[in-house]
């Protein structure tokens, strides 16, 4: 992940590391996250969000439910905190994806980077 994508509105809150998450919206509708931690372990479960969510409809994100966290077995192995990072994670990509939902409303989205502006889930095409 390049460092002028690891600004706030990227960052993941309520994660014991530090965690962002962005975003590209391809030609097709199609949407690629890019992740980045400064801790191991919180590297590799971003990147299984990554890998998992990229390439998907902005649709398919928003819906997904995170009961595939038990269903997996991430739940009984990792402590609190790390579940608790995970989920915040997701929920991060999901409102992420909303806003491009939005955005393609609008018109404003084709192959252009989606950031979050404020807190309150606006958008911003750049």
């Amino acid at each position: 992940m390049a460092d002028h994508l690891k600004v706030p509105a990227n960052k993941v809150e309520g994660c014991v590391s530090q965690v962002w998450l962005s975003l590209e919206v391809k030609a097709d509708g199609l949407i690629y996250w890019v992740a980045d931690s400064d801790s191991q372990l919180t590297k590799g479960l971003a990147a299984l969000l990554v890998q998992g969510l990229s390439g998907c409809r902005p649709e398919e994100v928003v819906a997904l439910n995170p009961s595939f966290i038990e269903l997996l077995g991430l739940k009984q192995s990792l402590t609190p905190s790390r579940n608790n990072g995970f989920f915040n994670m997701l929920r991060l990509m999901q409102r992420k994806a909303a806003m491009v939902i939005a955005a393609n409303r609008e018109g404003e989205v084709t192959e252009k980077r989606v950031e979050a502006k404020t807190a309150n889930g606006e958008a911003r095409v750049i």
